[in-house]
């Protein structure tokens, strides 16, 4: 049997550059430097390597990281960011190597112009470029299918060789004409700036060929060696032959010349009639060869990742032949969509949309080494080191230099990705769509804000008012033990985290830990987790301790999720069966209550919340400090989507004498801007002595959504007296809301 890694460091060199030194070095550099003159030329050529160079040292880095096994890109991709994000850029730029083949060996039929316009001089007789381009595809075709890849590079040798003889040749040929005109000084300067991106749009494909090399992975003897030094060598030899082939160009023909004759090298080479046509026709042809060498190989690493999104194609496009390893069935499955775009005649109209690809998957593996750097994995151990800035500046100049080429297309690539991403994640639901790697940066980013928000605490002066009271916002911890009874806790935490809170679940488990209670634990978390709604913004974990009063003195002195002191702890209980509940929470609420923190009860209704019927407050002049948290809980709450169609009642109960007072101290807190309502949101009761607050409540708060009212500390100076919360079980959800402190309303 063969070896299956067959190839070294020079098939990787040589497979970038023949598609490096491709067509539109042939054809279109002599355009650009036409078009935008020398120094527009070296500008074009500077931001196209801005991506390059960028991308050619992140494939390295990433190559010697891990083992890269086949599939070039797609694996890199795939196991950086995830299957199912790998599998949406795959399978795009699986058909951009594809579709390049065909506009390659389009190209390729240029070398016949001579051709097609001696028949038309002399016989008016027009030949279709699809009697050479079909018959060269099938060449091509067979050519691949029956030798394979280890064939292709012995014509690649061949042919590169051919490349090299014409382009040594152009440069030791004279001008155009012989003459004493003075070309360069015709070309050197900046022009037609205006257009200078659209050249670019029409030279960018010459860049695309830095990747080539890498979809050999699965056939090299040392992926870790050979990728990193022939992708870095191709690229940089790449820019200094682009750089010396303008400079030939400005010095060698008029701009007139340069925008007419798309093949005038073969006016400046020595024998350029002959061997530019030959180099011309030898590298489109390598680029063509190189391209559908690798183009199976990202197809076939996709099929034995069952990435296609049509099953029973997997492992018939994942076979290979025996003697040789070869791909067979997906080198046939490419050949065969290359000769379809072959036989249009023209790839011109999805040109762009090549480089859009080739583009998105370049700023994709700057954006993978970037955040492998920031995110600071200790798994993360190349051998070869980029610097994370030149990969970050390498994905911004990707993303800009689409734009920049074209909105439309970039708007359709990124639009095809998004939409193939949700139907890859619709077809394989069971796939994560993103890796730890972005859980390692988060990771990097929580942790520098949490130091951040530390030294800013102690930095913070004491001034009378510090600035946790003037930007007040809840980070609320809620402890239950009867999670998976009811989820109303929950519910309130979220409603609370979803725009301008931060909450934290903990699940309690009774017991001391052992192995046996964290079993439980992980069990009940991973329940937990499995039940959560998608929209969830509430951390939620478990916690293993011997009683309540244990588990909240351990909770409540450790920082929230968002690196904040916790300021409020959540209780919760079933108003039908108070008692026990109760108890509990009475016992513990005197040593909340000396922490500082605020407090919230939720009484439980089993009736279902009536969101349209918006929240009720109600409050008591002399209780200004619950009053303001209150009334800052519910705007809080009112910005989860589920109160979007409600609004917030604010009620006052007074008795006849002292209606006037309290409503010229409602107006006043309107007019002060103190608090955020109108007067159509406030109610103010006058009160029959002969009918209890409680009964008033009752009648106005029937059917509210959840229904708010203040205490204070004295409530529960009678042991067991449970009276307070006693009297509300026809309403819904009652939160009984304690200020350990006056909020302040701005």
């Amino acid at each position: 049997m063969s070896n299956t890694k067959k190839f070294g460091t020079s098939a990787v060199y040589f497979t970038a550059l023949s598609t490096i030194v491709g067509a539109i070095v042939f054809l279109r550099f002599g355009y650009a430097v036409g078009s935008v003159g020398l120094w527009g030329a070296f500008i074009l050529i500077i931001i196209g390597h801005l991506v390059t160079i960028p991308t050619a040292l992140a494939i390295s880095e990433l190559a010697t990281n891990k083992r890269v096994e086949g599939g070039g890109e797609y694996f890199i991709i795939s196991r950086s960011f995830g299957l199912n994000i790998g599998a949406t850029l795959g399978i795009l730029l699986y058909f951009s190597q594809t579709i390049s083949v065909a506009f390659y060996i389009v190209a390729f039929t240029e070398a016949f112009d001579f051709l097609f316009n001696y028949l038309y001089l002399n016989f008016n007789f027009v030949l279709p470029k699809q009697v050479i381009s079909i018959p060269v595809m099938l060449l091509l075709s067979v050519l691949v299918l029956k030798k394979g890849a280890n064939v292709g590079l012995k014509v690649l040798y061949v042919a590169g060789a051919l490349v090299l003889i014409a382009l040594l040749m152009f440069f030791f040929g004279s001008p155009v004409d012989g003459g004493e005109i003075d070309y360069f000084s015709a070309n050197v300067s900046l022009k037609n700036s205006g257009n200078l991106f659209l050249v670019f749009a029409i030279i960018f494909p010459a860049f695309t060929g830095i990747t080539a090399g890498v979809g050999l992975s699965g056939d090299l003897k040392n992926p870790g060696k050979s990728i990193p030094l022939g992708t870095t060598a191709a690229t940089f030899t790449g820019l200094i032959l682009y750089l010396l082939i303008c400079l030939k160009f400005a010095n060698s023909a008029l701009p007139e010349d340069l925008l007419n004759h798309q093949l005038i090298m073969s006016d400046i080479a020595i024998g350029g009639k002959i061997l530019i046509p030959l180099g011309l026709a030898a590298c489109t042809f390598t680029s063509a060869l190189s391209s559908i060498m690798v183009g199976p190989r990202t197809l076939q690493a996709l099929a034995l990742d069952d990435s296609i999104p049509f099953k029973s194609t997997n492992k018939w496009l994942s076979q290979i032949r025996k003697k040789d390893n070869e791909p067979v069935n997906a080198s046939l499955v490419t050949c065969l969509i290359a000769l379809i775009f072959v036989a249009f005649g023209s790839v011109d109209s999805v040109a762009q949309i090549i480089s859009m690809f080739f583009l998105v998957t370049y700023g994709s593996l700057c954006l993978i080494s970037f955040l492998h750097h920031f995110g600071s994995s200790p798994a993360y151990r190349p051998t070869f080191k980029s610097k994370w800035y030149i990969s970050f500046a390498g994905f911004v100049i990707s993303v800009w230099a689409m734009f920049q080429i074209s909105v439309l297309y970039t708007l359709i690539a990124y639009t095809a990705i998004v939409g193939l991403y949700i139907y890859m994640g619709h077809y394989h639901s069971d796939r994560k769509g993103f890796s730890a790697i972005f859980a390692n940066t988060l990771f990097q980013v929580n942790r520098g804000l949490q130091i951040y928000l530390q030294n800013k605490r102690k930095r913070t002066p004491s001034d009378g008012q510090t600035e946790t009271e003037e930007d007040w916002r809840p980070s609320a911890i809620c402890i239950s033990r009867n999670t998976f009874k009811r989820d109303s806790a929950l519910k309130l935490l979220n409603w609370i985290s979803y725009k301008y809170g931060f909450g934290t679940y903990l699940h309690l488990i009774d017991g001391y830990y052992s192995k046996k209670t964290n079993e439980q634990a992980n069990e009940a978390l991973e329940r937990l987790l499995s039940n959560l709604d998608t929209s969830n913004q509430v951390y939620v974990d478990t916690l293993i301790s011997p009683s309540t009063t244990s588990a909240i003195s351990q909770s409540i002195q450790t920082p929230g999720i968002a690196g904040m002191e916790n300021n409020m702890v959540i209780f919760e209980f079933m108003k039908s069966e108070p008692e026990d509940e109760l108890h509990d929470i009475i016992a513990n609420f005197r040593m909340v209550n000396a922490g500082g923190f605020d407090v919230c009860i939720l009484g439980t209704s089993r009736k279902p919340i009536l969101y349209k019927n918006g929240i009720h407050i109600w409050v008591h002049r002399f209780d200004a400090a619950n009053t303001n948290l209150m009334i800052l809980l519910g705007f809080i709450i009112m910005g989860h989507p589920s109160w979007r169609k409600a609004n917030i009642k604010i009620f006052n109960v007074c008795l006849a004498h002292e209606m006037e007072e309290v409503k010229k101290q409602m107006q006043e807190l309107i007019r002060s801007g103190r608090m955020p309502i109108t007067e159509t949101n406030i109610e103010i009761i006058e009160r029959d002595e002969s009918v209890s607050v409680k009964e008033i409540i009752n009648n106005r708060s029937l059917d509210a959504g959840v229904t708010m009212i203040g205490f204070n500390a004295n409530a529960f100076r009678k042991e067991g007296d449970l009276s307070l919360f006693e009297g509300y079980g026809e309403i819904g959800n009652v939160l009984f809301v304690h200020a350990n402190s006056q909020k302040t309303i701005s």
